[in-house]
């Protein structure tokens, strides 16, 4: 049918399906309990951050966690803008490192509050002079220490500030394929709103995250299965040898009637389970119920 016939006839038009491209190198899907318990961690360090600001820059400011991904360095930095302000953070015995990103603008707002201004005026994109670079080095060095207490077990590694660049495409924080779990922040300093982002590489915090679908390992799968089966339920019967009859036999079976049956008196019955003959015992009694005691067994 073509559109004009959609048209004419009121059918609804289905838009077209668009494939989305899947990139194997980059396996990025968070596990949801993983994403959720990050989410919480990453929410705690927003709240911290905003009551340090406030503290240090003496303006109400609020910080809010947006989004917590896992995503590959290079898509990281592809997503931010050409000229930022990157504090790259050293973590202990890790090569990849950490980043605090925001924009050069906002923090020489930070900074302009920090020495007495009202901080009205726009503010150029710029690198920071020798002083402005140690009062955000201070407030970064305070914004990890809320990171670990937000992180709690999640960050065993030390992290401290080892320098600050302004092109997002040369940072070198990590090689492209690294994974980072990227947490997006904005920033409410009174009337204005920044984004920011910090990046922390994945090999850091999934361990203590632990296994989202633990698998045992198959090099013990038979002690597995047999310690499996021995706990479950099955049905045991006492079972006599069968007798053979003729159908014309069983649909004549009347109330009173007698089926000879081939098992002898003195033979035990047989223990069976799922219909296969396992031992033999004999009828008994335990209390006011029936039991068997098992004569003889089968391997």
């Amino acid at each position: 049918m073509t559109v004009q016939e959609h048209a004419v006839s009121g059918a609804p038009i289905k838009a077209p399906t668009v494939a989305e491209v899947y990139d194997f190198r980059r396996p990025t899907t968070l596990a949801r309990e993983h994403s959720r318990v990050l989410e919480l961690a990453f929410e705690t360090f927003a709240r911290q951050w905003g009551t340090q600001l406030t503290a240090k820059v003496r303006v109400v400011t609020q910080v809010s966690c947006e989004q917590v991904i896992m995503s590959a360095y290079d898509e990281y930095a592809a997503g931010l803008p050409a000229q930022t302000a990157m504090v790259l953070c050293e973590i202990t015995d890790t090569e990849p490192k950490a980043v605090f990103q925001f924009p050069t603008t906002a923090a020489l707002s930070w900074v302009s509050h920090m020495l007495g201004s009202n901080g009205v005026q726009t503010m150029p994109e710029r690198k920071f002079t020798p002083l402005e670079q140690v009062l955000i080095r201070r407030l970064m060095d305070d914004a990890l220490e809320d990171l670990r207490y937000s992180l709690g077990s999640l960050l065993v590694n030390g992290v401290s500030v080892n320098g600050i660049q302004y092109n997002s495409q040369f940072a070198q924080a990590a090689a492209t394929g690294d994974l980072m779990i990227v947490a997006s922040f904005t920033i409410r300093m009174g009337e204005e709103l920044t984004p920011a982002t910090l990046a922390i590489p994945a090999e850091v915090l999934l361990p203590q995250l632990g296994q989202a679908n633990p698998v045992n390992s198959t090099l013990d799968a038979r002690e597995l299965v047999q310690a499996q089966i021995a706990h479950v339920p099955v049905e045991v019967s006492l079972q006599l040898k069968p007798a053979m009859v003729r159908p014309s036999m069983i649909l004549n079976l009347a109330a009173g009637d007698l089926l000879p049956l081939p098992h002898p008196q003195h033979r035990p019955f047989d223990l069976a389970v799922d219909g296969l003959p396992l031992a033999r015992a004999a009828v008994g009694a335990n209390g006011s119920r029936l039991a068997c005691v098992v004569v003889t067994s089968k391997e």
